[in-house]
């Protein structure tokens, strides 16, 4: 029977606590640390320096190795002469089908011309077109009007963290490299505290450490790998996500996955980052073509090709369903190799790079998947139901995407969402942040360096990992390409309570009943014959964070009975607003299992009372 009412339902199999991990054996202190260097993290992180607070920056890898410098397209903004915010409003609300916090929304297209040059102003640098010297506007997919600058032709993302980069090291921000954040530090309130983390330095396994800072955010990026083919690089393994469940954070619509329609198809096997043909190439004009070269979208949608992105993987999905293949066809042969070249240079030499040519043939695609429209729960100002956690980019549900999101306000909501919490940090610790905190810091990193060894003052008695004394189960790290095979086949672009139900289980299996023959770690664990013992480590920690988004996904997927935006039910084929224009929030309670239960309207609660704000 659906449930339909605010009540929770139980989901059992998974527990609060921190992941297994050796103490930290050193330590720093900061007034903000940021967990992330996309456009995100990095915006948020000179936002707050700028305001005076001590900035930390954690990173899983180089400042510039998250998914910000693969994105290719652009970002919108009503930039252009006779295009306005509001006009942007009704493109994102229309693209979101129906679930879009319009607040959000709002505060995003209006600040979203700001946010573009004050950018600009740190540093990047956008196509200007040769006739007026402005900055040059394309059209994406869901947009009515021209309004997605670019750069480089097709490396947005790239100008854009070269910029952010040079930025955070001209101010000499603190920064620690390839660190993989672990989980949430509390004092004795449950506020947020800080974070540990781990350093991943050659030869050292047991670099694990702590950041402790009264406000923590968290801008750690998707969670494509949780599927087999995605557009996301190997470091998006929703870190974020899992360390906010752990820690007591509401998490909400994860069940929209956006799947870019048209990526590089490279065979039925392939697996892990896939080529992105950015969404872009269409809005100049390319076709998507069958086999025959017919243009299947045409009368399926008044924008065609350029249909919102969930309604483009849909039409390309049936139309290979129903011709018995797995993959159509993006033909930009009429560009000419002049345009390829300046337009796309990059996705020409990926497509070359492969053995295709789009300047004398069709390209094969495919959806994959690409973007997670929901996320760890914030208010306008970047706050989560846990004080002193905040939260912005694509780990984040600010409920500006709803059940899809609009074509380049991914980097869009990064940008202006970093700097509302910056404004919220700034208010929160005005008086603390002019006074010196009379601790010395403990080692850091600068430009990427390793923190030292030596052990400075541990966290103090008052600090804990999670909000739960139970400890989270390690699976063997050969459990990662089982979770994403279960992924792909139960809860990719076409679901059913068949495929989800299946998927429930199989992820179930993974983590026996303790005590159980085929414990986690054992050579005879399922999905992982040959595993070695599950060992504390990255590999681990990464499979358990996979493996607790996968379950939160799927459980929100299978409880939403309906057909919206980029959550497609094959046995529930319709959009059903009487019902389910709702939102699905996922909580756990301490030494609890998670929940997931329905918001009484389509506009999110709030994050937090005033009394626990500022208790």
């Amino acid at each position: 029977m659906t449930r339909t009412s605010g009540q929770p339902a139980a989901t059992p199999g998974i527990a609060g606590g921190a992941l297994p991990a050796p103490p930290a054996g050193w330590s720093l202190e900061a007034d903000v640390v940021v967990v992330g260097s996309g456009i995100a993290g990095l915006t948020a992180a000179l936002r707050c320096a700028a305001r005076g607070a001590r900035t930390v920056v954690v990173t899983k890898a180089r400042l510039d190795a998250g998914s910000t410098r693969w994105a290719q397209g652009g970002i919108a903004a009503a930039l252009g002469e006779g295009d306005t915010p509001q006009q942007h409003l009704d493109d994102t609300l229309e693209a979101g089908a129906g679930l879009c916090d319009e607040a959000a929304v709002r505060t995003l297209v209006t600040e979203a011309p700001g946010a573009m040059r004050r950018l600009i102003a740190s540093g990047a640098r956008f196509d200007t077109s040769p006739a007026t010297g402005r900055i040059a506007l394309t059209r994406e997919g869901g947009h009515h009007r021209d309004r997605i600058a670019h750069a480089g032709g097709d490396a947005t993302g790239a100008e854009v963290s070269r910029a952010l980069v040079a930025a955070v090291r001209e101010q000499s921000i603190r920064t620690v490299e390839n660190a993989l954040v672990l989980d949430l530090l509390t004092d004795a309130e449950g506020r947020a505290a800080g974070v540990t983390l781990h350093v991943m330095g050659e030869g050292r396994h047991d670099g694990v450490g702590a950041v402790r800072a009264p406000a923590v955010v968290l801008a750690t990026g998707g969670m494509g790998q949780v599927f087999a083919a995605t557009t996301n690089p190997a470091v998006s393994t929703g870190d974020g996500v899992a360390l906010a469940l752990r820690a007591g954070a509401e998490v909400s619509d994860l069940e929209f996955v956006q799947f870019h329609p048209t990526v590089l198809y490279l065979g039925p096997d392939a697996e892990g980052q896939q080529p992105l043909i950015s969404e872009a190439v269409r809005g100049e004009g390319a076709h998507l073509v069958d086999a025959a070269g017919v243009r299947f979208m045409q009368g399926a949608h008044p924008l065609a090709e350029l249909a919102p992105r969930d309604i483009v993987a849909k039409g390309i999905t049936r139309r290979a369903a129903a011709q018995g293949t797995d993959h159509m066809y993006l033909d930009a042969r009429h560009f000419g190799a002049a345009m390829w070249e300046t337009r796309f240079p990059t996705i020409l030499a990926a497509c070359r790079a492969h053995g295709i040519d789009p300047v004398t043939e069709p390209v094969p695609i495919a959806p994959a998947a690409h973007y997670a429209s929901g996320g760890i729960r914030t208010d306008l100002a970047g706050r989560t139901t846990v004080p002193g956690l905040y939260a912005c980019g694509e780990a984040a549900c600010t409920g500006v995407h709803g059940a899809n999101r609009l074509a380049s306000n991914s980097l869009l909501e990064g940008l202006v969402f970093a700097e509302q919490i910056a404004e919220r940090v700034a208010e929160q610790f005005t008086e603390q942040l002019a006074e010196p905190a009379g601790v010395a810091p403990g080692p850091a990193s600068r430009e990427g360096e390793t923190p030292g060894a030596a052990p400075s003052a541990a966290p103090s008695a008052t600090l804990s990992a999670g909000v739960s004394p139970l400890q989270a189960v390690l699976l063997p790290a050969t459990a990662r390409a089982e979770i994403q095979r279960i992924m792909s086949s139960g809860a990719g672009v076409l679901r059913s309570a068949r495929s989800l139900t299946e998927a429930a289980e199989r992820l179930a299996a993974l983590t026996p009943s303790p005590g159980s023959p085929d414990s986690p770690g054992s050579p005879d664990s399922p999905g992982s014959p040959d595993a070695k013992p599950a060992e504390p480590g990255v590999d681990t920690w990464e499979t358990a964070n996979l493996h607790l988004v996968a379950q939160v996904l799927v459980a929100a997927a299978l409880r939403r009975e309906e057909t919206r935006g980029c959550h497609w039910r094959e046995d529930h084929p319709d959009r059903d607003d009487t019902t389910w224009r709702r939102h699905l929030v996922v909580s756990t309670p301490p030494g609890g299992h998670f929940t997931v239960r329905t918001t009484d309207t389509t506009a999110f609660p709030p994050v937090m009372s005033e009394h626990k704000e500022h208790k």
